[in-house]
């Protein structure tokens, strides 16, 4: 097709989703390099994102431009050879085994401490925060914190463990304000050397180890933002480790183990071309279906919990705090990254506005909780 015929191609799709080629409006696409039809088509998501990375498109309001297009399942019109090579990937290969499991550390969580300093505000936890009662950031995290301390009915002297704790902001806050031990693993060797300053004097070791090796008693166990790297091929030896090494005492309020992760709405093993490349490799978002059948037999599904519009208010304070900073962090970072990351908080929000993943928080027993298990909120 000529580069007219692929113009006019694109200009019917997006109008159909509310959308101007060069229109007026914040949500309407700037474009100022007309290779971006053939580009877009030929490769979809990647070739959207690096396009705009490449600065060949704008659009000042960019998160409401995705949240019209994802509205409009516009983007199924854009599945290519990248986006089956991805599939056939997450479905068939397990890229979360070996040395391919510390792949996302290496390409994302170890950036640099700086950038998620600056980006996540006071605490560094880089999962949605619960924003029932709060106004700002801050207080949400805190908020989410306390919520999983509380669904786990924590109480001094327990023994706690946090898979993938990352910065170790969960396992600090549980021990100074429930009064816990805990053990902290993580992949990352930026986060990992980060957690034991932020932790030090505290009863609480840090450890750069993979889930699948531990195998010691704890008393209750959360995961929060983990699970998008364990991969498919791996969710029931996930469960299989945290059943083996939780103590099944549901009566004294021990025994437990809270999930916290993002979940589709949609069929599973369908990771974004343009996140695996540049942001998450080897992630992938499960669906609900996967973890139901990954617990059976292992736990009780005590509560389930989606609070996933949270990541919309949470990725929108991302990415003003990112904007804030960005005069100093361009000493390390170069334009292409700024517009890579806009790309990515952008994205990431819509997907959370128009409700097409959501944020679960899934509360386990082994056996049930005698009586039953009373849900706080």
């Amino acid at each position: 097709m000529s580069q007219d015929s692929l113009k006019q191609r694109a200009a019917s799709l997006l109008e159909n989703a509310g959308i101007q080629i060069n229109g007026p409006a914040p949500t309407d696409m700037r474009v100022h390099d007309d290779r971006l039809y053939a580009r877009v088509f030929a490769h979809g998501s990647l070739g959207l994102g690096e396009s705009y990375m490449d600065g060949w498109w704008d659009a000042d309001d960019l998160p409401g431009m995705f949240t019209h297009l994802l509205n409009t399942q516009l983007d199924m019109e854009l599945k290519t050879l990248d986006t089956l090579i991805a599939h056939l990937k997450a479905r068939f290969i397990n890229m979360q085994r070996g040395d391919n499991a510390f792949e996302v550390a290496k390409t994302h969580y170890d950036l640099g401490n700086d950038l998620f300093r600056a980006m996540l505000g006071k605490r560094l936890v880089y999962s949605c925060g619960y924003w029932a009662e709060a106004s700002n950031l801050d207080d949400a995290q805190v908020a989410k914190l306390d919520l999983i301390c509380r669904k786990l009915k924590l109480k001094p002297g327990q023994r706690v463990l946090d898979i993938g704790c990352g910065w170790g902001e969960a396992l600090k806050y549980a021990a100074e304000r429930y009064g816990v031990h805990g053990v902290g693993i993580t992949i990352s060797q930026e986060q990992a050397e980060y957690a034991r300053e932020l932790c030090a004097g505290l009863p609480i070791d840090i450890r750069l180890q993979d889930y699948r090796d531990i195998d010691e008693p704890f008393d209750a166990i959360f995961s929060i933002g983990m699970f998008e790297h364990v991969g498919a091929l791996n969710y029931r030896t996930y469960f299989e480790v945290a059943r083996r090494c939780l103590r099944p005492d549901g009566h004294d309020g021990s025994g437990l183990f809270l999930l916290h992760s993002i979940g589709t709405n949609s069929s599973p093993a369908r990771p974004d071309p343009w996140i695996e490349k540049y942001i998450f490799p080897n992630s992938m978002i499960p669906a609900a279906g996967q973890v139901a059948e990954a617990v059976q037999n292992l736990f009780v599904v005590e509560d389930w919990h989606n609070f996933g519009a949270d990541y919309d208010r949470t990725l929108t304070a991302w990415r003003a705090n990112f904007d804030a900073a960005w005069p100093q962090l361009s000493a390390h970072y170069d334009d292409q990254f700024r517009r890579m990351w806009h790309f990515y908080l952008s994205v990431s929000t819509a997907v959370f506005r128009s409700r097409r993943n959501q944020l679960w928080q899934i509360t386990l027993s082994p056996h049930g909780v005698p009586g039953g298990y009373r849900v706080p909120r």
